[in-house]
Order: structure tokens, then sequence, then C-alpha cells
């Protein structure tokens, strides 16, 4: 329980809570690790703010290796060098789908006229010009890490290309680019959620192929601790 008090997933989210936290975020880093040892996975695709959950995966790998003999492989994480993504609401913080505010997130299905008003409601600063500096000027910079991830550019060209712009007008640059890049992406969605029989399958043949890979797995584990 110590580890998993200093684990962001609690400090994080317990923090904005007024009943101090629920059990769910405890359970969440351990049901993560599971299911990463569970497929004997070797390398996992993650954000920064997963690391050390991660690391915790690791070590439960390295006591069971330690106790029952080598069996689980140390996974190796796989970092998006891609800059973290934060609430346009309060660009101190990261970016989250559970946020209370609905203008702080951006969501895959958001509407073209939603995307721009979060974006117009973004919170910047006093200062006009269009700067990279994530220290003094976090808002008007998450702006510009969203505008490099969607477009594929690095933050020193997005700066150049918005020289003479206003935070105003850049804000609609922003969204302009956001709204493109989103759009193939709906219109996916929206083609597949109308298609509920499809959807299913897929889902079905999913949950057979993980039960098909996991299960041999998972009788290991239990006649190794002497579960069968």
């Amino acid at each position: 329980m110590p580890r998993l008090l200093h684990l962001p997933q609690w400090k994080v989210k317990s923090a904005g809570s007024k009943s101090g936290g629920s059990v769910g975020l405890f359970t969440y880093p351990v049901l993560q690790a599971a299911d990463i040892l569970l497929y004997k996975t070797t390398h996992v695709p993650i954000g920064e703010d997963q690391i050390q959950h991660l690391e915790l995966t690791k070590d439960i790998a390295r006591i069971f290796n330690n106790r029952y003999g080598e069996f689980f492989p140390i996974p190796k994480e796989i970092l998006n060098s891609a800059k973290k993504i934060r609430s346009l609401r309060d660009p101190t913080s990261k970016m989250s789908k559970s946020d209370v505010q609905p203008l702080a997130t951006i969501s895959i299905t958001d509407s073209p006229d939603d995307i721009m008003l979060k974006f117009r409601k973004a919170v910047t600063d006093f200062t006009s010009e269009v700067t990279f500096d994530p220290e003094s000027r976090p808002g008007v910079s998450n702006l510009i890490a969203v505008h490099a991830a969607v477009t594929g550019q690095s933050t020193e060209e997005i700066v150049h290309q918005s020289v003479g712009l206003d935070t105003a007008q850049y804000k609609a640059v922003v969204a302009d680019a956001v709204i493109q890049k989103l759009a193939p992406i709906r219109s996916e969605i929206h083609r597949l959620t109308s298609e509920r029989g499809y959807l299913c399958s897929i889902l079905t043949h999913g949950a057979d192929r993980a039960k098909e890979m996991a299960s041999p797995v998972f009788h290991d584990v239990k006649k190794l601790i002497g579960l069968s």
C-alpha cells in the first residue's frame, strides 16, 4: 500500500477528490500490471506519467521471478516523443478525459464547433506574442505543443510560422489544425458505430484471441504458486 500511495494515479486523482480517493485508484495500477504480465508483454507504449506504473510492473515481475524462477519477461517502455498535452483550462495539469471541466479536454468525437470553442476559451496570458516557454508561459506553450503534435512539426517551426499572430488569432489556427486532424477519425468512428454487428464480431474475436493467449500463462502461474 505505501508503494501504491506514491504512484501518480493516487496522488493526482485523490488530491482533486472531495472523498480523498477510492479503492479504484489503488487497483488501477495493480490491474494494469496484471494485464501487462498476463500476456508476457515485452514492450509497452506509455506516456511519461505512466513510467512509475510500469516500474511497479517490472518490480512485480522481478519478485515473481526471484521466488518461482524466470517466468515473466521484464517489460520495457516505449515513450512517445510528443510533448505532454495539458489541460486547456489549467495548463499546469495534464489533459484528462476525467476532468470535471468540459472545456479542459479535447475529445476525438468533439464537433468542429466544440473544438473551436474550447480553444477560444483556452487559458493563456496577457502577452499576445506566440512563444514557446513552458515555465513562464504554460498556456500558449501548451497550444504550441498541441499544434506540433497534430501537424508533426517541431515547436520551433510552429513558433516561426506564427510570427505576427496574437494569441487569439493563434488559437483559431490551432483549432483548425486539430479539426483537420480529427475529421477522418471522427468520420470513421461514426461509420463503425453504425455497424453494430461488425463491432460485436470484432470484440468477440478479440476476446477469444486474448483468452487463447492468456489462459496458458494463467495456468502456469497457478501451477508455480501451488494453486493447481
